[in-house]
C-alpha cells in the first residue's frame, strides 16, 4: 500500500539527502552528459531550470552545457502574495540574484522582466517522487501546479515540455494523481529517462 502523501514527502526527502555530496555531483554530471545528448536538448532554444535546493539533483552542470550551446536560461521567480504561483526570468553569467522569501535566489526582475511560460522550450521541474505515467510530487507548495494549470484547459495552445529531474533512487512504482496535478512530458535521472506514454512516445536520444 502507498504511503499519504505528506508521508511519501518525508520518506523521498529523507532519501535524497542521504546521497553524499560526491555522489550528488557525479549524479549531476550524469544527468548532464544524459540530457545534453537528448533531442530534447538539442532543438530547443531556451529552457527554464531551477538552483537545486533540499537535496535536489542540481541542474548546475547542464545549465552551463546550455549556455555554452548558446541557449538561454531561465530560473522561476515566486511571484508576489496572495498569489502562490510562478514567473520565470532570463538569468544571464554575471546576473545578480536575490533571495525571495523563502531564502531561496532568484533573478531580479527589475532587471530581466518575466516571460510567458508558454513560450520556453522547456522547463526543467525540481521534483520529490516520480512514476513512470509522469506522475510527480512536488514539495507541497503547489507553485509550479498553478502556474501551469492553464494547460489542463488548452492543450492546443503553444506550450513548454515539462521535464522532471530527480535522482533515479526518487522513482517510485505509481502515484496517485490528483485533479490540480500538471503531469510530466519526460523524466531524466543519472541512470535513465522515462518518457510518459502517449505523449512524447518515441526515443528522445
Amino acid at each position: 500500500m502507498m504511503p499519504s502523501r505528506p508521508a511519501l514527502r518525508l520518506e523521498m526527502r529523507a532519501r535524497r539527502h542521504a546521497i553524499a555530496k560526491q555522489e550528488q555531483r557525479r549524479h549531476a554530471q550524469q544527468l548532464a552528459r544524459r540530457f545534453a545528448c537528448s533531442r530534447l536538448f538539442l532543438q530547443c532554444d531556451s529552457l527554464a531550470a531551477y538552483l537545486a535546493n533540499d537535496g535536489e539533483i542540481d541542474p548546475g552542470p547542464l545549465i552551463s552545457r546550455a549556455r555554452h550551446a548558446g541557449k538561454r536560461v531561465y530560473l522561476p521567480v515566486l511571484r508576489p502574495r496572495p498569489s502562490r504561483a510562478l514567473w520565470f526570468s532570463e538569468q544571464r553569467v554575471g546576473d545578480s540574484l536575490l533571495p525571495n522569501r523563502f531564502g531561496i535566489q532568484e533573478p531580479d526582475i527589475r532587471r530581466r522582466p518575466p516571460v510567458p511560460n508558454w513560450g520556453l522550450g522547456l522547463i526543467l521541474m525540481p521534483l520529490v517522487a516520480f512514476d513512470a505515467l509522469g506522475n510527480r510530487l512536488g514539495m507541497g507548495g503547489g507553485f509550479y501546479d498553478r502556474t501551469l494549470a492553464y494547460l489542463r484547459r488548452r492543450t492546443l495552445w503553444r506550450r513548454p515540455l515539462l521535464i522532471g529531474l530527480a535522482h533515479e533512487c526518487q522513482k517510485v512504482p505509481a502515484l496517485e494523481s490528483q485533479n490540480w496535478d500538471i503531469p510530466l512530458d519526460a523524466i531524466f535521472t543519472e541512470a535513465a529517462i522515462y518518457l510518459v506514454p502517449q505523449k512524447l512516445g518515441s526515443s528522445p536520444d
